[in-house]
């Protein structure tokens, strides 16, 4: 059974103190280097925890049914496959993102789209595994990570609670974050049912709870902390008008910088529960209550 207390690089999670902010590169690089150093040097200034890639081998992962289906893209026409391969990292990408962040002081991991992918993740020696929500019924691929023993952190878009209770039966040696989430980009405000974080709490006790956001704004990621969720992963880029399928449910440096900010304070707001007149209430009390008659 997971502890309620999980170590990610040199954070830990756990029911108290700060939340862990995910910044959730994926693709949003577009198969450039320099865009994903970018984004990485954006999400170090506003104080994320970790960031997040996307890995695919598209051989595997890109459907045969729209492999040859044309699409417009900003280096021309191509079939579906071929785009899917030009914006894929492969080893020498990573290496660089590896010490791009071993140099900024931020942990990267990445989401496992197939079997491949993890075990070529594990020649860096990612700190956690992710499985995103489209792959939450890949029996193999949750075999997989749950060999491995390390963290597992489990979105649950587009999956049913059925789907969801099986899952986490699978990874049953591994300390297991559970990520409420919905998977339309972006998330219509009336379907992002964040209390059903507290659901998910009550429902798997042993697990952290967390919340993997595709909404616009940053205002349901902070409700989503105060109903509970331990984990935030927003998308992050330098740019929502660049081309892309996720730009649009990214936030930009000013969105992120003060959903960080915010996060990190929400501990100090919510305070202890214990009713008290502070120090700074005198002065007031004295100028404006001038009967004490109860």
């Amino acid at each position: 059974m997971a502890k309620k207390e999980i170590r990610i690089g040199n954070k830990v999670i756990s029911e108290v103190g700060d939340v862990f902010f995910i910044g959730e590169i994926g693709i949003n690089h577009n198969g450039s280097i320099e865009i994903a150093k970018k984004i990485i040097d954006m999400a170090v200034l506003c104080g994320v925890d970790a960031v997040k890639f996307q890995k695919r081998t598209p051989e595997i992962c890109v459907p045969p049914k729209v492999r040859d289906r044309i699409i417009e893209t900003p280096w021309g026409d191509m079939t579906y496959f071929e785009y899917k391969k030009r914006i894929e990292f492969g080893e020498e990408e990573y290496r660089e993102i590896d010490e791009y962040c071993k140099r900024k002081g931020v942990v990267w991991f990445a989401s496992a789209w197939d079997i491949p992918s993890v075990e070529f993740l594990e020649k860096f020696n990612v700190p956690c595994h992710k499985i995103p929500s489209a792959k939450l019924t890949d029996r193999e691929l949750l075999e997989k990570v749950n060999s491995i023993g390390k963290p597992v952190i489990l979105s649950t878009g587009m999956s049913t609670e059925e789907e969801i209770e099986k899952a986490v039966k699978v990874l049953n040696k591994v300390e297991l974050i559970i990520m409420h989430c919905n998977s339309s980009y972006p998330a219509k405000p009336e379907e992002l049912n964040l209390r059903y974080i507290q659901t998910l709490k009550k429902k798997f006790p042993q697990a952290i709870i967390g919340y993997s956001g595709h909404e616009l704004g940053i205002s349901a990621s902070l409700v989503a902390a105060t109903l509970g969720a331990r984990v935030i992963e927003r998308h992050i880029t330098i740019d929502r008008a660049m081309w892309g399928t996720d730009q649009g449910a990214s936030i930009e440096f000013s969105g992120l910088r003060r959903l960080v900010r915010d996060l990190k304070a929400l501990p100090i707001w919510l305070g202890d529960g214990v009713k008290r007149v502070y120090e700074s209430e005198f002065k007031v009390k004295e100028k404006l209550r001038d009967k004490e008659t109860l």
